[in-house]
């Protein structure tokens, strides 16, 4: 099956948030204990701006299967060509390698929005979501221990991090 990748439009918001939302249950991806607004969202949608930090959407049947964002890491302008990335699928399309198709694409676009270090930030319990990066070439740069309260349970987040140019 092809999956086809847009920049995303404010109309896609709302099934921005809800694929978002979908995973907040699951303790795995987000450190969000409640599901978001799409008015909580508004922001940071209009945060991400295609020519540096673009949002997309991907689709299949012209239906919102998954997201990818390119978000600004630490908010510092010396950090300017470093970007934290977010990916997050519908339930119904994981393991499906959607994942893999969208890490593709945000390491064959990063130079051309002017990054060269792109940043995961994995909770250490996610495997999938570690293993996925990994793959990718991506390599563990950090743990912060604990960092997390899920549920009454502490949980580490690891920084993984690719460095796309030698320069």
């Amino acid at each position: 099956m092809s999956w086809q990748h847009r920049l995303a439009t404010r109309a896609d918001l709302p099934r921005i948030v809800a694929i978002y939302n979908s995973t907040v249950a699951s303790r795995m991806v987000t450190a969000d204990l409640e599901p978001v607004s799409v008015e909580s969202r508004e922001s940071w949608f209009a945060e991400h701006q295609p020519e540096r930090r673009p949002l997309w959407v991907v689709e299949r049947d012209d239906a919102i299967a998954g997201w990818l964002s390119f978000s600004d890491f630490y908010g510092r302008p010396a950090y300017g060509r470093t970007a934290e990335l977010s990916i997050y699928l519908d339930e119904a399309v994981r393991g499906q390698g959607l994942g893999r198709h969208l890490l593709q694409l945000a390491i064959d676009a990063a130079p051309g929005v002017g990054l060269d270090t792109l940043l995961g930030f994995i909770f250490g319990h996610n495997q999938a979501s570690l293993a996925l990066f990994e793959r990718f070439g991506f390599a563990r740069w950090g743990e912060l221990p604990r960092v997390a309260v899920l549920d009454g349970v502490e949980r580490d987040l690891i920084i993984v991090g690719r460095r796309l140019t030698d320069a």
